[in-house]
């Protein structure tokens, strides 16, 4: 499945390189433009950040998030400084069909394990931003990738179980923002190792073959933001293409 992303800071259409704040790019397109184009073109589900959430939960664009999901025809996972059980509350009241939980899976695993019992898998995605080590281990830094972590991807799996976990949107932090294609290899060894997890994968993808490599490793989605923002291709190629591989 091809899942267009929008981010917003102030607001506003966004594309961070490498989660970088200060490495932004501004889109003329508004989130609302984007939203009824990618519904046009076919999109089943859509991938919204609140950047500013992001970096300080306190600054959370409750109202842009409102508006933007309102008008949206189709289910919307929001994501963006959840750091709390409010959090939660607060974006699936708003219309989220899913919440995005990211640094929190890592920094406290057990709050986070008992909102799968309280709101069902469906309602929740585990984003978890890969750093690979020298070694080949899967670190998993947190709040925008600034804080290190000694936690690997496999050992945080292991605790949450594949039976409590459905959706994961998973990034290699060192291809996001670049459009120099995804590490397929990485979702590869996911799908073979958690095979009852839904892979989202997110990315370094810039081109259709891109496109084409990440279907064919097993990830069962892909996010796209900065390609489609840029018009490397079409949202409805894009669908296409996966669809084809």
């Amino acid at each position: 499945m091809i899942i267009p992303a929008i981010d917003l800071i102030d607001g506003k259409t966004v594309r961070l390189y490498q989660g970088d704040y200060q490495q932004k790019t501004n889109y003329q397109q508004t989130p609302e433009e984007l939203v009824a184009s990618y519904y046009e073109q076919g999109a089943q589900i859509l991938h919204l950040v609140d950047l500013d959430g992001a970096k300080e939960s306190s600054k959370r664009q409750t109202k842009r998030l409102q508006e933007i999901i309102s008008v949206a025809k189709m289910p919307i996972q929001v994501g963006g400084g959840v750091r709390c059980q409010q959090d939660v509350d607060d974006l699936l009241a708003l219309g989220a069909a899913r919440v995005v939980i990211g640094s929190l899976a890592i920094k406290e695993p057990e709050l986070v394990k008992s909102w799968f019992g309280i709101y069902g898998k469906e309602k929740i995605v585990l984003a978890l931003d890969v750093q690979i080590s020298a070694s080949g281990e899967k670190l998993l830094p947190t709040h925008g990738w600034i804080n290190a972590s000694d936690t690997t991807l496999e050992s945080l799996l292991a605790f949450y179980g594949e039976n409590c976990v459905q959706h994961v949107l998973c990034t290699d932090i060192s291809k996001d923002g670049t459009l120099t294609g995804s590490n397929d290899g990485l979702y590869k060894e996911l799908k073979q190792q958690f095979p009852a997890i839904t892979w989202q994968a997110s990315g370094g993808i810039g081109n259709l073959d891109n496109i084409t490599s990440v279907a064919q490793s097993g990830a069962d989605g892909i996010i796209l933001g900065r390609a489609l923002l840029e018009g490397k291709f079409t949202l409805e190629e894009a669908i296409t293409c996966w669809q084809n591989a």
